[in-house]
């Protein structure tokens, strides 16, 4: 049976990475969080106290330090350089940092062609900023997905009250609302709906409805997988 590539774009805390790795168990693909590399790289930045406007110092990072990825019972590990930094990534610092380090074209030059020699077999569901317009503009199946900012913002604080991770609601809502923009605004690749990507708004829907509405893409782009 085809195994396709399923790329599934949207802004930050609209469902992307939950579905992708539902979807990934479902039809038993691999499942890339692009987002947990460009987190990576800010963390290596905070770590080695590199600017985060350095771009070439950024590049360096990526190449003496390996990104990669293991599944466990728990979910997807991240390692950089063989240390899980699973939680790491995901702290404040890194978080309100990212989307300026996901900025330069020489770092997302890196991380997309090791983006692409992870599908290039197909079985693959990768999710971002760019994947339908720049990494995998020829995937068969294309997901947009967004929600309303109050809806994000009360996600990303339930997942930071389960992780400990001490945060205001008001000053997360501006977060948010300042990475769309930055991520929307960035001169390469930025957040932009593909024009063959199905448009799904996650607002009020439960994760189950979310994945059942893209498994009904993929059957309508596949014919069945």
């Amino acid at each position: 049976m085809e195994k396709i590539n399923i790329a599934i774009d949207g802004p930050a805390s609209s469902g992307k990475s939950t579905v992708a790795k539902i979807l990934a168990k479902n039809f038993r693909y691999i499942y890339t969080d692009t987002g947990a590399m460009y987190r990576s790289v800010t963390y290596l930045a905070i770590q080695h106290q590199v600017a985060f406007e350095d771009e070439e110092r950024l590049v360096s990072l990526i190449e003496r330090y390996p990104i990669t990825f293991e599944q466990s019972e728990e979910g997807q590990l991240v390692f950089v350089d063989g240390t899980d930094v699973t939680a790491a990534i995901r702290q404040p610092e890194v978080t309100n940092n990212v989307s300026t380090v996901a900025a330069h074209s020489k770092v997302r030059q890196q991380l997309v062609r090791q983006q692409q020699k992870i599908a290039e077999n197909g079985g693959v569901v990768m999710d971002g900023r760019d994947i339908g317009t720049a990494v995998l503009p020829n995937a068969k199946v294309k997901i947009f997905l967004v929600a309303s900012v109050i809806e994000r913002a009360e996600r990303r604080f339930k997942e930071n009250q389960e992780k400990g991770i001490e945060t205001d609601f008001d000053t997360l809502k501006a977060e948010i609302e300042q990475r769309d923009y930055l991520d929307s605004h960035r001169e390469v690749s930025p957040l932009k709906q593909a024009e063959d990507a199905v448009r799904i708004d996650t607002t009020g829907k439960s994760i189950t409805e979310v994945v059942a509405r893209i498994t009904e893409v993929v059957q309508e782009k596949t014919g069945g997988v």
